[in-house]
This record gives structure tokens, C-alpha cells and sequence, in this order.
């Protein structure tokens, strides 16, 4: 198996828990804070970051990113959290659904709310507005950067679900997902010893 059939093999493995649990394994560092799903939620979002750092209200940059998308891509914008003009809309969402990304992250706004409340591809923003965006740049695509007050690097693995985004390092992934199975077992022993009324809470001697 090559390098990049493990690593999809791997952030499909992630697909399968939701954030908090992921979240507890990750030595409580900070996460993105103030995003939301405006998709058509169900399932986890899973897939590696393509990251885009532009200009408040400007997306010149992440359309040059969408031209760059791999199936599998997660598109991450830093934004810097403004929410006075929308970044992406409906067309720019499915030009990047079209090309295979697994979503999109926006430290910012969209707008065509309604249209995208109704697809299943993922997106999460901070607020929807109507007001449509600059295009002139500046920006940068595959640096760090920061959404919600969490750092991400190209090509960390991104999850996304209703609870919210957590991005991680390829490197070290494998002991993470260990350590998430683990305790989604010892989540579903405590959820089965409150059905049976055994349950005496973390505290109890």
C-alpha cells in the first residue's frame, strides 16, 4: 500500500467518530471556536487541509485555491473571523464539491445561506450576509493558519461535525485514532451501566 492510500485509509477511519471524541484525545489544545455547519448535516466531514489565508472580505485567493483542489481536500480559510462580506456562495461551494473536496472552512461569512442549508456537501462558516466580497487580493494558499482561534497546517487531517472542526497533524495520527477507539469503548461501557442503573458517576468511591 503506498504512502497515500494509507493516509486516505486513515482519515477515513476518523470519519467515523464525532469531534468531541477526538477532540479529548487532543491534549486539550485549541480548537475552532465560533464556527457552525450551514450544510445539510449527517455524517462526518473528513479529509486534508488546503489552506487559504486572504484578505478580510476578499476571496481573489481561494478561487485561484479551488483550482488546486484533490478529492479529498478539506478547503480551510482564514478569514480573520470578519463577517462584514461573504467569501463564498453557492457557486463556489459547488465548483468545490464538483472537484472532489471533502468541504469547506470559513473564518468569515457566506452568503446563498438557504441554497447551501439544503446540500450535503459540508460547510461551515461564522454568519451568512449578503454582501458580496472583494477580489483583489492579498492571500496565500498552503501556509498556516488560523480559523476560530485554531492553527492549521496544509495537509492536516480536518473532522467536522455538528459539535464543530478539530485539524491534527498527519504525523501522529495513528496512536490518535488508537486513543479515540479507546474511549469511545469506555464511553459505551459507561452508556451501558446507566441502562442497567449501575452507573455512580466519574466521582464515585
Amino acid at each position: 500500500m503506498t504512502d497515500a492510500a494509507r493516509a486516505s485509509e486513515l482519515i477515513e477511519a476518523f470519519r467515523a467518530f464525532a469531534t468531541p471524541l477526538i477532540s479529548d484525545n487532543l491534549e486539550r489544545v485549541p480548537g475552532a471556536v465560533g464556527l457552525r455547519p450551514f450544510h445539510k448535516c449527517g455524517g462526518v466531514m473528513a479529509g486534508r487541509a488546503l489552506t487559504v489565508r486572504t484578505r478580510a472580505g476578499d476571496n481573489q485567493f481561494i478561487h485561484r485555491a479551488l483550482d488546486l483542489i484533490t478529492p479529498g481536500d478539506v478547503v480551510v480559510v482564514d478569514g480573520g473571523g470578519y463577517e462584514g462580506r461573504a467569501l463564498i456562495g453557492e457557486i463556489m461551494t459547488s465548483v468545490a464539491a464538483s472537484r472532489g473536496a471533502a468541504g469547506m472552512v470559513i473564518d468569515g461569512a457566506i452568503r446563498d445561506s438557504a441554497a447551501i442549508g439544503k446540500m450535503a456537501f459540508p460547510c461551515f462558516a461564522r454568519s451568512a450576509i449578503h454582501l458580496g466580497p472583494y477580489k483583489d487580493g492579498p492571500g496565500a494558499i498552503n501556509v498556516p493558519v488560523c480559523v476560530g482561534g485554531m492553527v492549521v497546517h496544509p495537509g492536516d487531517i480536518v473532522v467536522g461535525d455538528e459539535d464543530g472542526i478539530v485539524a491534527f497533524p498527519m504525523e501522529g495520527a495513528t496512536g490518535l485514532l488508537a486513543a479515540v477507539k479507546a474511549q469511545e469503548a469506555r464511553e459505551a461501557d459507561i452508556m451501558q451501566s446507566i441502562r442497567e442503573g449501575r452507573y455512580r458517576g466519574a466521582y464515585a468511591r
